[in-house]
This record gives structure tokens, sequence and C-alpha cells, in this order.
């Protein structure tokens, strides 16, 4: 029985120790609600090989500091999960991730749960999730952008043949210039038509890529 009562006691000494730091009397600094993190991926991401509920892990860029000091050391570890992932459709339009972020890891080793919104990147959705394309119209904007790329690219290569020759270089720039125009003109229609058929593109995040997010509720963040 003396036995007992020794083993005991340590157990419920440990688990005293263990839930010290979120004891009412622990000391805490906030995090409020609006600051802006930047954090790097340390795996890549992707709609065509993962899935919902597939983990993901990134590290803050920088310190977070509260009165001086620093609650929050860069390299901390985030972890979260794929939310959900929209397939890619028709009409180009393309696969959509939706990012979960579950936890950060302080400092003395716990996991305080966070929320966090992905902002400042021109292929979010309205409803904060992460796209290749929108859809029909995206492409339609991509191919115009290679249309003016043929044209440009076919109006330099003629001026750079007669470079040396006046009247030579004006006579084939403008020819280039107009069989750039026609080449672009039928790749933007060809390609336009075969993006009312093809599936639009999946989203892929490569490892180091930085993301840059807002935290939506405050944490208060036990310090030493």
């Amino acid at each position: 029985m003396r036995f007992l009562a020794i083993i005991f006691s340590i157990l419920l000494f440990a688990q005293t120790a263990i839930s010290a730091p979120f004891s009412a009397n622990a000391k805490t600094k906030r995090i409020p609600a609006g600051t802006k993190f930047s954090l790097k991926l340390m795996n890549p991401v992707s709609t065509m090989t993962n899935s919902a509920g597939s983990e993901f892990t990134a590290i803050l860029m920088t310190d977070e500091t509260a009165d001086s000091d620093v609650i929050l050391p860069m390299g901390s570890l985030v972890r979260g999960t794929i939310k959900k992932i929209e397939p890619a459709k028709r009409m180009s339009k393309g696969a959509i991730l939706y990012l979960d972020f579950d936890h950060v890891v302080t400092p003395n080793g716990r996991q305080l749960p966070l929320t966090f919104s992905v902002i400042g990147r021109s292929d979010l959705t309205y409803d904060g999730g992460i796209t290749s394309s929108r859809g029909y119209k995206d492409a339609l904007k991509e191919n115009w952008e290679v249309t003016k790329d043929i044209t440009s690219s076919a109006t330099e290569w003629g001026g750079d043949v007669f470079d040396d020759v006046i009247v030579a270089d004006q006579l084939m720039t403008g020819i280039c210039a107009v069989g750039g125009a026609i080449g672009g003109g039928a790749y933007y229609i060809y390609d336009g038509i075969a993006d009312m058929i093809r599936k639009g593109k999946d989203v892929n995040l490569r490892q180091g890529e930085v993301l840059n997010v807002i935290l939506v509720d405050p944490v208060d963040v036990p310090v030493i």
C-alpha cells in the first residue's frame, strides 16, 4: 500500500507540473487578431496529389514580439490540414484549395490553436480558397498575353534579320508584324475554343513557397 501511495503521489505531481503553464496564474502575452505573418511551407501541397485531411507544416519567417519580448520566434512550427479541395472543371475552371491552420508550437513546446486566413494573393477566391483559374475569362486573358508575345516576337525577328539594310529592315519588320498578328490571332481563336472544353489546372504550392496570412482570432501565448 505504501508503494502504491508513493506511485500515486508521483503521478499526481507530474500531472500538476504538466498542466502548470495553463493555470489561471500562468503568464501569457496576447497576439491580437489582425496580426500578419509570413509562413514558409515545409512540404508541397497540391490538389492533384493531396486530399482533404492531408497535413502540412510551415514555419514562421520572422519573430513575433510583444512588449519587446520574442514570444513566437522565427522558425516556430505551424501545422495545418487541407480543409477542402474542389476539383478542376470544364470551361477552364481551375481547382480550388482550402487550407486550415490548426496550431502553432510555442517555445515551451505547447500547442496553441489558431486561425489564419491567407491574404495578398491574386489567385484567391471570394471565400478564401486558392485557385489556378477562375474560369473561361481568365483563360482568355492568358491567351491574349500569348497572342501579344507571338506578335511582338515576330516583329522583333523581322527587324533583326535585315538590321543593317534600312529599307529591307522596315519591310521585313512590317511583314513579320502582320504575320505575327495573324498567327497570334489564330492561336487566340483556336485556344479560346479549346478552353471551352478543357478542364482547368490544379493548384500546386511548392515546398519553400511563402504564404502571407492574417490572424483571425487573438491568441494568448504562455511565456516563461
